[in-house]
């Protein structure tokens, strides 16, 4: 009987990495095979012949023509199928998954990015073993993904998890005196202009007219520096009462950080009692963890994707 191989892929604004895996008798993929390049942002005629050198090189690899699960930032309309709401411009507009099954003559599974995250994290990452989880990337944007018993709810939209694009609640504006901020989506308010890693440094250059990243935010507040504490101070208030609402809406075993942000230990400690604050009494707070693959979870998320979607 045959080794099944599958590719991950996973298309992120600066590189395209590939994994390639075979799959053991146990059901664990084993990786063979790493490749990364540099995401051809503009030209979809490079896009197209990137991956299809990716993958060439990695069947040769392996061995065999394996499956191919696809990690893409953005949605894919469902009628049209063309990519939307991505922030690599070579890919708005394009029917890249009709494109790369063509040019590479067989199927491609597609989830985003944010999706395949969850995933990895759902089947042998931080999350392993529970009934359900949510994955919530925290990095320029914010959004996620959900898993039941180890497999990913896209939902009838495929975008099940998109939680970065809910509203934050007018009371908590009113509360920290913000102002409503248009998002690229075409909605207003959406919670990812405030509680990504972009949001932060949003805040900190609206409240103290300094535009600093996450990480010298946290490095400052820890050594007593009241603006960069305060800035904290309210990201957390507004990331806690989102994920609260994931609660109120998912209910998940566990929430599992993934992102830029996800880096930040602050965030461990404190957000279990701030996000009970946002819930009312007798709910449990699920437990907030680390990633266990961190970066390396967008490939191997998008071949076990390949694999749930081609069984």
């Amino acid at each position: 009987m045959n080794t099944r191989a599958f590719h991950g892929i996973d298309i992120g604004g600066s590189k395209i990495e590939l994994v390639g895996f075979v799959e053991r008798d146990d059901g664990e993929l084993i990786e063979q095979h790493r490749r990364r390049v540099t995401t051809p942002r503009d030209d979809f005629t490079a896009f197209e012949q990137a991956i299809a050198t990716l993958v060439e090189e990695a069947d040769a690899a392996l061995g065999q023509q394996a499956l191919i699960g696809l990690g893409l930032p953005g949605i894919v309309d469902p009628q049209s199928g063309r990519q939307i709401s991505s922030n690599l411009p070579a890919l708005n507009g394009r029917l890249v998954v009709q494109t790369l099954s063509e040019r590479l003559a067989r199927p491609v599974f597609v989830g985003n990015d944010c999706q395949c995250f969850a995933l990895s994290e759902a089947q042998g990452g931080a999350a392993h073993g529970l009934t359900s989880m949510f994955g919530a990337i925290l990095g320029t944007g914010a959004g996620g993904g959900f898993c039941l018993r180890g497999h990913l709810v896209t939902g009838h939209n495929g975008i099940a998890g998109e939680w970065g694009h809910w509203s934050l609640p007018a009371t908590l504006l009113q509360k920290h005196q913000l102002p409503v901020v248009d998002c690229p989506c075409g909605l207003c308010g959406c919670l990812e202009r405030y509680v990504s890693g972009s949001g932060m440094r949003f805040l900190h250059q609206h409240f103290h007219g300094e535009a600093l990243e996450a990480a010298a935010i946290e490095a400052r507040a820890a050594t007593g520096d009241t603006a960069a504490q305060h800035t904290l101070s309210v990201h957390l208030d507004l990331l806690a009462n989102g994920l609260a609402m994931l609660v109120m809406a998912y209910d998940p075993h566990a929430i599992v950080l993934g992102g830029g942000l996800s880096k930040l230990h602050h965030l461990y400690q404190q957000l279990p009692a701030a996000m009970a604050r946002h819930l009312f009494a007798g709910l449990r707070v699920p437990p907030v963890r680390a990633p266990r693959f961190g970066d390396a979870g967008g490939a191997r998320g998008a071949a076990l994707l390949a694999r749930q979607l081609s069984s």
